[in-house]
């Protein structure tokens, strides 16, 4: 089993736990966007490929979709985004974690730098 792993795309971070691919907001992205008022939560279950959209955010400077990095199955979902979207503001680009993908392409997360 591989090791713990993060890697960054442009806007989202992808970190492989040893057995999900969580894929969170980066810091970045968090301070170009500004304040986040709403975000398009994917649902458990859901199937993406790469480039597929994988959430929509709202913010006071602009409405962004950012692509999934990773073709992959939601195993789950940040339960405290779907409540509050602040969890997207935090200073800590670790808590803006969206969701985790199982059945991940393998490839495509090593092919991510």
């Amino acid at each position: 089993m591989k090791k713990k792993c993060l890697k960054k795309t442009d806007n989202l971070w992808v970190l492989f736990n040893g057995e999900e691919y969580v894929i969170g907001l980066t810091k970045a992205a968090q301070d170009d966007l500004g304040t986040i008022t709403f975000a398009s939560v994917p649902k458990l279950g859901q199937e993406f490929t790469k480039g597929d959209t994988l959430i929509e955010l709202e913010a006071e400077k602009a409405v962004n979709e950012y692509v999934s990095p990773l073709t992959g199955t939601v195993s789950s979902v940040n339960e405290k985004l779907e409540q509050n979207v602040d969890v997207l503001n935090d200073e800590d680009e670790m808590n803006a974690w969206i969701i985790s993908l199982k059945d991940v392409n393998v490839e495509e997360f090593d092919d991510l730098v």
